[in-house]
């Protein structure tokens, strides 16, 4: 038994003597082999998360599935406002079933908070002239005390040029010392910073965008069309876009129909909107909000333009009404007047419903 022990002992002692090299150098290369993962995760950029949106303050964020929509309405014939319609003259549509709705007894008097959204990028530099006559005309908008507007410049990034101000001075300042911007167009990107900036403000203004810009996007990388489409179906703003010379035969369609001929189920009503947002998304966020859309090609006609939308947007009926069923998505709406007054009708044309908590 003891020569047994003296065996193993020995037998144990060898292979320690004969093992502890090749231990030694497992765990050397081991410690290599770490060193170097370290070195080159050292050496490999951090991941980069994509870069925000930039805002001013917060962002509400509307999830209650039951609210009441607001739909500003402007009943126009041969250019001229029809005045005195009453609640019986109206009927709306929402997603083809008709609703209960409620009319305000006097036009739109609640005071105004705008944005004036001006493109500074691309060939946008060759209406810096009209755009800096335009700074008197903002007062047609500001008629209320209260009332306020802020300037915001754009190319393929966000400028608060003149945060909100009821000092038609520094709007006029502004207006006339615009700079050049880069090539960039990011129409889709400022809408939504707008949104945001007018979000911001008391429910009881009355939140306007004024869009000056081309008709397509070129260069929003933090906005996606159809979460654009959601933030405007949540919002009250009404978006009145003045664009750089589109084309004719767009403007006379615009002339004819408000856009209502959108009656489809909701599928394809968020893929043709998504679509029609790729061709002109000046026009439709402007449709869809229940603003206007023109364009402009001459000095004269810029300040009609922007005339015309100061003087209708105080011209809007406020129809409002509790969906009869606040189904989450894209819902298509349909102002008609119960009498045919051979009159065209501007109203928003889609509002959005997001989940409940």
């Amino acid at each position: 038994m003891v020569a047994a022990d003296l065996l193993s002992s020995k037998m144990e002692s060898i292979l320690n003597v004969r093992l502890r090299p090749v231990v030694l150098f497992c765990l050397v290369v081991s410690a290599s082999l770490a060193a170097a993962g370290k070195a080159r995760a050292q050496k490999l950029p951090p991941v980069q998360p994509p870069a925000p949106m930039p805002t001013r303050g917060s962002t509400p964020t509307i999830t209650s599935i039951t609210r009441e929509v607001l739909v500003p309405t402007l009943v126009e014939r041969h250019g001229h406002v029809i005045y005195d319609l009453q609640q019986k003259d109206f009927t709306l549509d929402d997603n083809g079933v008709p609703q209960k709705i409620h009319v305000q007894r006097y036009m739109d008097t609640a005071p105004v908070a705008m944005v004036v959204a001006v493109e500074l990028g691309g060939a946008s530099v060759l209406e810096f002239g009209k755009v800096a006559q335009m700074g008197p005309l903002l007062s047609l908008f500001l008629t209320d005390q209260r009332s306020k507007a802020a300037l915001v410049g754009f190319d393929s990034t966000q400028h608060l040029i003149c945060d909100f101000t009821h000092s038609g001075s520094r709007l006029n300042h502004a207006l006339d010392n615009l700079q050049p911007g880069d090539g960039g167009d990011a129409i889709l990107d400022t809408v939504s910073y707008a949104v945001n900036l007018l979000d911001t403000e008391p429910q009881y203004y009355r939140r306007v965008l004024l869009l000056i810009s081309e008709e397509r996007d070129h260069g929003s990388k933090h906005t996606r069309i159809e979460d654009l489409i959601r933030q405007i179906g949540r919002s009250d703003v009404l978006v009145l876009s003045v664009a750089f010379t589109p084309a004719e035969a767009e403007l006379a369609h615009d002339v004819t129909t408000s856009g209502n001929d959108r009656m489809m189920n909701l599928p394809s009503a968020l893929f043709m909107l998504v679509q029609a947002f790729k061709k002109n998304v000046a026009k439709e966020i402007a449709v869809m909000s229940g603003g206007e859309y023109t364009h402009f090609s001459g000095n004269r006609r810029f300040q009609e333009r922007v005339v015309t939308a100061a003087r209708d947007m105080r011209n809007r009926y406020l129809i409002s009404f509790s969906p009869s069923n606040p189904t989450p998505g894209l819902h298509t709406i349909k102002v008609n007047t119960v009498e045919d007054y051979g009159a065209k009708i501007v109203a928003r044309t889609n509002y959005w419903i997001g989940k409940g908590p």
